[in-house]
């Protein structure tokens, strides 16, 4: 018999003698998206008997449309997180973008086009600026970001002069993401749209070129990563760059939402994105997670908030939901990554 042969009996073998919990928790490593999907399901169940208003066409649109923002954020947060890193400015830039970009055209006279250019082009480098602060500065992202998020905070807030921008004074292309279509009684919104297609890209960029694989690459091991020769630190620019530019994109998305631009806008963006990001099985600890284990995430994180609400439930009482599924994703992620092969 072939040593390949004699490899692929002995793993077999293994394979057998695997405890019915040793094989769902390989199948869980391989597939971390698998169990975010199983809790959506019995979340959706649960509420779907608790509440017969919650799977209707309008409540579904409604759900869709809150989670089409968190969802856009939590594509930055992942991919940063997938190099063992974390972003806590997520919000503030989305925010800082959305006000310029609505400020410009609204009061600057600026064409909208231009005005939209500029504030993604804006998130971008503030992104670009986490990426330099952590690749050439050293400094721990954590850090880095918890600095840039008041920062980024105080210039939106000085900027905009905590005022907020109405959707009639703005010009119809900042706008035309809260537009959409109808599906029966269920309508998507185009700010939904556009989130489904920055999912795509990035899933595709993530899976089938060689950013991405350098991306998981610098996640798993860093150091391993660079001595293989993987140009970690400018692996690391491009990641927090591409996360700027996500964030910018969402602030467009966040104005058709909302019908206004707002520096208040979505207090809890970075607790959100993050939230959704772990509870779709990407690892804190960087290199493994996938996107659509993020759309899940998102999904069920705006799910438990939109279905308690439809209960009458507390905020308070939400807000402890989403810590408890916050701790119970962490400890699934913990024994996931004791799994032996």
């Amino acid at each position: 018999m072939s040593s390949t042969g004699s490899s692929a009996a002995a793993a077999e073998f293994a394979r057998r003698r695997q405890s019915p919990v040793q094989q769902v928790q390989n199948l869980l490593h391989k597939r971390p998206w698998l169990s975010p999907l199983a809790l959506l399901f019995v979340t959706f169940l649960a509420f779907f008997i608790a509440t017969p208003n919650f799977l209707t066409p309008n409540s579904m649109s409604i759900l869709l449309q809150q989670t089409a923002i968190v969802a856009a954020l939590a594509v930055g947060q992942t991919i940063v997180i997938l190099t063992a890193g974390i972003d806590l400015s997520v919000g503030a830039i989305m925010v800082l973008s959305m006000m310029v970009m609505a400020s410009l055209a609204a009061d600057g006279g600026l064409p909208a086009f231009l005005a939209l250019l500029i504030g993604v082009a804006l998130a971008t480098a503030a992104g670009l600026l986490n990426g330099v602060l952590v690749t050439r500065v050293n400094l721990p992202p954590f850090i880095v970001t918890l600095g840039t998020l008041s920062i980024f905070t105080a210039i939106a807030l000085l900027y905009s002069g905590g005022s907020s921008i109405q959707a009639d004074r703005l010009p119809d292309l900042l706008n035309v993401l809260g537009d959409g279509f109808s599906i029966g009684g269920f309508r998507l919104t185009w700010g939904i749209v556009v989130v489904i297609v920055i999912y795509a890209v990035m899933s595709f960029v993530l899976s089938q070129t060689a950013w991405g694989r350098y991306v998981y690459a610098v996640g798993d091991d860093a150091e391993s990563a660079r001595l293989s020769g993987v140009p970690s630190k400018r692996i690391l620019l491009g990641v927090y760059t591409v996360a700027g530019l996500i964030y910018g994109i969402a602030a467009w998305v966040l104005i058709g939402r909302a019908g206004a631009a707002t520096p208040n806008a979505v207090p809890t963006a970075n607790l959100d994105s993050i939230t959704a990001v772990v509870i779709g099985g990407t690892s804190l600890f960087g290199g493994r997670g996938r996107l659509i284990g993020t759309l899940i995430g998102a999904l069920i994180v705006q799910t438990f908030d939109f279905g308690l609400s439809l209960m009458g439930v507390n905020q308070q009482w939400r807000v402890l939901a989403i810590g408890v599924l916050i701790l119970v994703a962490v400890a699934i992620d913990q024994w996931i990554r004791k799994v032996k092969a």
